[in-house]
Order: structure tokens, then sequence, then C-alpha cells
């Protein structure tokens, strides 16, 4: 699979990532079907995994998909020294709802608990600030993620969920790498607000979550004309051309689709080696669903 760098650091990715979350929530597959799934990305390349605390059934189920990355990395047969394991701290899961919880001792105390689920020898590669809390100051939460970074259990930051002003912020507290918006052809926030053009000019890489707008969405873009069309013409699925299609917008963007089944998995992944002309992007740019929605 194609990869791409970033100018702030030395990390390289695979063109697209693996969201792991819906591996650890209700309704999850087995362990041995979620390992095999994650093996299987590891054999079409994908080098960049994304995770967090929070990705699990309830509070007594937390760090579930961290430990799960870690038992599919530990046992698969080939190399893995590459890989990014992409993890968050800062929402907890009380009853199985997602609440804000980015109180400072909170994260350390969860942060070390990332470092040891993900196996406690080697420095999480990336660790994120899973969102804003208002009743804490980012500079009480990024200094937090400095010191774990001193301490060697974190290499590199990363924020989620962030407006411009506050990442601009946070890139004055501590060494960002990387953002993680929710990003996808009902919501282009990131890109009108100009997060999307600060990661490309600054080299930070910019993750989109739920690339794909969540399974209930995928059949409303098939309902499209124009993308119907698109995607005949190149002989792809619509999910194939979505994630091409945000690729495309800049050089940073790299999607973390999910998946529950291999062959979910193989269709989203495939989309790594389409290209778009630039005329294809700016005809899906008019045919996304919202062209124009302040995150």
């Amino acid at each position: 699979m194609r990869t791409r760098r970033f100018g702030v650091t030395n990390l390289s990715m695979s063109a697209l990532g693996f969201g792991a979350l819906h591996l650890s929530l209700e309704g999850r597959p087995s362990r041995e079907d979620s390992i095999a799934l994650l093996h299987r990305a590891l054999e079409l390349g994908v080098t960049l995994f994304d995770t967090a605390d929070s990705y699990c059934r309830d509070d007594s189920d937390a760090h579930h998909n961290e430990r799960l990355l870690h038992e599919a990395l530990s046992t698969y047969p080939g190399d893995t020294s590459g890989v990014i394991v992409a993890t968050k701290g800062g929402m907890v899961r009380p009853g199985g709802d997602w609440v804000v919880l980015c109180e400072p001792d909170h994260l350390r105390r969860t942060l070390r608990e990332s470092f040891e689920a993900l196996g406690g020898k080697r420095p999480i590669e990336l660790w994120q600030l899973h969102t804003v809390d208002p009743r804490y100051s980012l500079e009480s939460c990024l200094a937090v993620a400095r010191e774990a970074q001193e301490a060697g259990l974190v290499r590199h930051i990363g924020l989620s969920n962030v407006s411009l002003e506050q990442l601009q912020r946070a890139r004055r507290l501590a060494p960002i790498v990387s953002v993680q918006n929710e990003y996808n052809p009902w919501q282009r926030g990131s890109e009108f607000t100009g997060v999307l053009a600060c990661c490309e000019h600054e080299g930070l890489a910019f993750l989109p979550w739920s690339p794909l707008g969540g399974p209930r969405r995928i059949a409303e873009l098939g309902a499209i004309p124009r993308i119907q069309e698109l995607a005949r013409a190149r002989g792809v699925s619509v999910p194939q051309l979505v994630l091409a299609w945000m690729m495309a917008k800049a050089s940073c963007v790299v999607p973390i689709p999910g998946a529950r089944r291999r062959a979910t998995l193989e269709d989203s992944l495939a989309a790594a080696e389409l290209k778009l002309t630039p005329e294809e992007v700016r005809d899906l740019d008019r045919s996304a669903p919202h062209r124009r929605r302040e995150l």
C-alpha cells in the first residue's frame, strides 16, 4: 500500500488506516474473528491503527480495544516494527454512554493504563487528547501528555475533535503532530474552517474519523445519481470513491475507515490505489450532501 509521510516527524504511515472502534462495542465480533480481521489488515499493508482507552462496551471493559490490538500485533507472524497504534484519552463510558473527562489526574492514570494495555514495552507512538473538556484548560491537559512524553510513555502527541483556534493554541503548548476530526461528505467543517489547510501547510497528519459517515449513511451516498455515475465509470464501489476523494483533498489526509467483516475491510482498502482526476474531485465536492458546515 502507498504511504504518506508527515513533515514535522519521521512518521510514515499507510495511505489508509484502520479504525478499530467497532471491534469493541456491543455486538462486536468474537475475539478470534477480530484478530483475524486485524491480521488481514496487516497483510494488506495497513500500518496505522486507531484506538482509544474508551473503545469498549462500558467502563468495566475499558482499554478492551487497545488490548485487542496488542494481541493482534504480538501474534502476527510478519513484521510489525513499522506499525503505528494511535490511541486517545479523555472519554469515559459509564453505562455505555460517551462522556468527556479530561481531568488531568484521570488522564495520567488512563494514559499509563493505555501504555500497559498496548504492551508496556515501548512508547505509545501517537497519543491524542480525545476532545477538549471546557472544565479543564488545554494547558493542564497537554501538560499530562508532555510529562508522559518526557517519561518515555509517549512518542508523539495529537489532538482530536478540535477547532482551528484550539489547534493553534495547542501547538504553542506541545509538539502536536496530528489532528483527528470527523470528516466525511456530511461533515466538512475541518475543510471550511481552516483545520485541514493548517495541517497541510504545517506538515501535520489529518486523520478523518467516520470517513464514510457510519454504516447507515453509506447507502445514502449510493442513492446520489452523480456519485453512482462516477463509481460506475471507474468500476469501483461508492465507499472506495469517497475515500479516494478524501485522500485527494490534501496530501496530509489519512482516512481511518472501520470494518467488522473482511469483505468491507478489503473493499475500503482498495481505495488506496484509486487516484481521481481534479474534475472528479470537483464533481464529488458538488455532490456531497453538506457543502459547508461549521465544526
